[in-house]
């Protein structure tokens, strides 16, 4: 099993961040940490690096049933969305399948959470 969904898309890196947030946010969820890894390893180690960008994304509805299930799942949240330039004109938009991730924790009340979220974030990437 992977762990996580792709989609390749041809776009420009600025336009498939910005397809991203919107197919989110139809899904549900908003987007509420981001990290620009190209500025951070540019500025903590001095290395040029292609555009990247980590977008955790919450559906809030649905974290709060999964924290009612099993309270330190915050452990594991937010779902991150990775939007990457792989190449002139083409992105990979990229997520965590939930499914995968929680198997670690082997509660079946959170795995059908999990089936939820992953149905959400699928359906976000076919969006973009």
């Amino acid at each position: 099993m992977s762990y996580y969904f792709a989609r390749m898309i041809d776009a420009s890196f600025e336009d498939a961040v910005s397809r991203t947030r919107e197919a989110l946010r139809a899904e549900g969820f908003g987007v509420i940490s981001e990290i620009d890894v190209q500025k951070t390893l540019k500025s903590k180690i001095d290395v040029n690096f292609r555009p990247y960008l980590i977008l955790g994304a919450c559906n809030p509805a649905m974290a709060y049933e999964a924290l009612q299930v099993e309270d330190k799942v915050g452990t594991m949240l937010p779902c991150n969305v990775v939007v990457q330039h792989l190449a002139e004109g083409r992105v990979e938009v990229a997520a965590i399948d939930p499914v995968a991730s929680m198997q670690a924790i082997g509660n079946p009340a959170l795995a059908e959470k999990a089936a939820e979220i992953a149905a959400k974030l699928q359906s976000a990437l076919g969006r973009v």
